[in-house]
């Protein structure tokens, strides 16, 4: 069991660095935003492994507010592009 959670660990560790180019990098806002929900999602995904590994469940309230953090955010950019904001495409 060990071994399949360091595997997953791993993945979302590669998933978190393209995210973070993509949101570094990313020609656009809109491309900006889809990064940040990815690597919001990560995260969630990450907190969720952990959760598991140490037997902790708290750690799921903390994935919980994460997830909503991570939703609130999108929401929020996605209503400043709505009202005319900044648009790099």
């Amino acid at each position: 069991m060990s071994l399949l959670l360091s595997l997953c660990l791993l993945a979302l560790t590669v998933g978190l660095a393209m995210a973070l180019v993509r949101l570094c990098l990313g020609p656009s806002l809109p491309d900006r935003v889809v990064a940040l929900e990815l690597f919001a999602t990560l995260v969630v995904g990450m907190i969720g492994l952990l959760a598991i590994a140490y037997g902790v469940s708290a750690l799921l309230d903390v994935a919980i507010v994460m997830a909503l953090m991570g939703f609130m955010a999108t929401i929020g950019f996605a209503r400043f592009l709505e009202r005319g904001g900044q648009r790099d495409d």
